[in-house]
């Protein structure tokens, strides 16, 4: 199983939004119950809460549903347990290293990294902003979240089991 794990500070738009985007296209590729998606938040802040309305509506209308996601802060259980653990951001990032044990690290990138169309470093936050902000997320993430898949279907075709001769056929 492929873990992956996207984070913003609040847990609450960028992230909720990268992993119905990211999860929606494992599904749609048939690798779903090869990848594990999640998210999560560097702070505690809306621990528990639903995504942002305007994060939901942008991704409804889009065919995302955030709906059952309730924000949670990363433990020090997913830095060992994910494959890759996305930052929206610049300081995200910086809080992921700051709190990553070091063994860890390597794991820790910014999502963006895998995009191919948008020609952008970071997601920008869009929670003090108005819809178009909410939309530039959905962009980006789809963007990246599509370079990211082709990694991840490589990953797991190296991880598939070799097929198993069917009955009836010679073995060699």
């Amino acid at each position: 199983m492929i873990k992956v794990l996207f984070v913003c500070m609040g847990n609450i738009c960028r992230s909720p939004t990268a992993e119905a985007v990211f999860r929606k296209m494992v599904t749609d590729a048939g690798i779903g119950s090869e990848v594990a998606v999640d998210s999560a938040g560097t702070h505690g802040y809306h621990v528990g809460e639903a995504p942002d309305v305007r994060s939901q509506l942008a991704g409804r209308k889009r065919g995302y549903d955030l709906s059952a996601h309730r924000a949670r802060q990363i433990t020090l259980d997913d830095y060992s347990s994910a494959d890759f653990i996305l930052a929206m951001d610049w300081e995200n990032l910086s809080e992921l290293q700051r709190q990553c044990p070091p063994v860890f690290r390597h794991k820790l990138h910014l999502l963006m990294r895998y995009a191919s169309e948008y020609d952008a470093a970071v997601i920008p936050d869009p929670y003090y902003g108005g819809t178009n902000g909410f939309n530039l997320v959905l962009d980006y993430c789809e963007d990246a979240c599509q370079g990211l898949l082709e990694i991840v279907k490589r990953r797991v075709s190296m991880y598939a089991p070799a097929p198993q001769p069917q009955k009836g056929e010679a073995e060699h």
